[in-house]
């Protein structure tokens, strides 16, 4: 024998006076298509300014503004390295003046002019790249430093461009210095004297590497200063999470 088989129950009253319906196929398929996606990366979504689109990704699917634009942070730069250049001007005057000078004296021999060292062992010379080095270091820390309050959020185009003008301001320091400084023309400058008379040598730097001294002091302060000072970025891992823990129970 078999038992009866229990009968499942009736289908619950679905009539208006119960308070639910199931949506029509048309609701359905608008409230799928705006229905909230899960939070995630998602599809990018963003505006574009005037320079293009510049967004990162940010929680929940959606995109967070990142700087002024590359185009700006270009212009930026330049200015920055155009006005650091500039700065060359004072440091070329600043070494013609502080330099130390090299004498020098001029003697017939066979009825040519030569020139020598009138102190053979001084370091005259020396001082005169010393004075050049001490000089760039200043500067750079000074241009890095004036740099960073400007614009604390730094950037690849503002280091390079800090970077460029630093270079080209000591070129230009040397030209101004050379400029300024006793003629090139050093037998020119000993007949002019006359024979026996100890003049100075034109201002002249031995060692060339000096000119790096500028760009490398001003990028090493300009890093340190942006890794102890500098804006954080947000980690977008742990304001996820943050958002997570602050959402409300669904």
């Amino acid at each position: 024998m078999t038992a009866p088989l229990t009968p499942p129950p009736p289908p619950r009253d679905q009539s208006p006076n119960n308070g639910w319906q199931p949506p029509a196929a048309g609701q359905a398929a608008s409230s799928a298509s705006s229905a909230p996606q899960d939070a995630g990366y998602g599809a990018p979504s963003g505006s574009y300014g005037p320079q293009g689109p510049h967004v990162m990704y940010g929680v929940h699917g959606s995109y967070e503004q990142d700087g002024p634009g590359m185009k700006t942070e270009v212009r930026e730069a330049a200015v920055v390295a155009l006005v650091v250049a500039l700065g060359g001007a004072l440091l070329g005057v600043l070494w013609w003046w502080l330099a130390p000078s090299v004498p020098l004296v001029g003697d017939v021999v066979d009825n040519n002019w030569v020139v020598y060292f009138k102190d053979t062992e001084g370091e005259q010379a020396a001082g005169v790249d010393g004075t050049f080095t001490l000089l760039a270091l200043a500067f750079g820390l000074v241009s890095a430093v004036a740099v960073f309050l400007i614009r604390r959020r730094g950037g690849v185009p503002l280091v390079v461009g800090l970077a460029v003008g630093g270079f080209l301001g000591s070129l230009l320091a040397w030209k101004v210095g050379v400029w300024l400084g006793p003629s090139q023309d050093v037998i020119a400058h000993a007949k002019d004297v006359g024979k026996g008379v100890t003049f100075s040598a034109p201002l002249k730097l031995g060692a060339k590497g000096v000119w790096l001294v500028w760009p490398l002091a001003a990028l090493v302060v300009h890093l340190g200063l942006t890794a102890l000072f500098g804006p954080r970025d947000v980690d977008p891992y742990q304001q996820q999470l943050e958002a997570q823990r602050g959402a409300p129970p669904v």
